[in-house]
């Protein structure tokens, strides 16, 4: 592990770095995300963190590893179209990830997984948390609204709150 990072992560706290997050910016999120499942059949959760815990710290975890690890213990993955899909933000590294479930990744492929997650981290480079996440949330949804559009049952399988770890 560098030692830079590791640095990072033990002297940082963990309230100075989740500034960029408000509770009113939170709560936008979550009404983002409850509008978007409003027109889709996929799921979306958000989960934002400071710094990773110190297991994942230890292993030198990177911040996909993580993702794919809150990915499935978040059950995620278990949605009833396979059309869940996780935004994971890793403020520390300054890293965003999206694991998408099999079903919806399969429509849209890793490209534009990738290219949300670089929009995502540009956005934050100039210190737009909230834009830049808004902006990745209707992308996917309008990716999940083409793919799996919202027929008459549209239960809500996850909750739609974001995650602050």
């Amino acid at each position: 592990m560098r030692p830079a990072r590791l640095l990072r992560h033990l002297v940082l706290p963990d309230w100075w770095v989740l500034r960029a997050f408000p509770k009113s910016t939170l709560r936008t999120i979550e009404k983002a995300i409850t509008t978007s499942e409003s027109t889709h059949l996929g799921e979306l959760r958000f989960v934002v963190e400071a710094s990773l815990p110190m297991h994942s710290l230890l292993r030198d975890q990177s911040s996909r590893a993580r993702a794919i690890e809150l990915f499935s213990q978040l059950g995620v993955w278990d949605t009833e179209h396979n059309s869940g899909v996780l935004i994971y933000v890793q403020l520390i590294d300054r890293r965003v990830e999206i694991v998408a479930d099999r079903g919806i990744d399969a429509k849209v492929g890793k490209t534009f997984w990738r290219a949300a997650c670089r929009r995502m981290e540009a956005a934050f480079r100039e210190g737009q948390f909230e834009k830049g996440t808004l902006l990745a949330l209707n992308e996917i949804t309008a990716a999940l609204a083409e793919h799996f559009p919202a027929s008459g049952k549209n239960p809500d399988e996850l909750p739609n709150a974001p995650l602050v770890l």
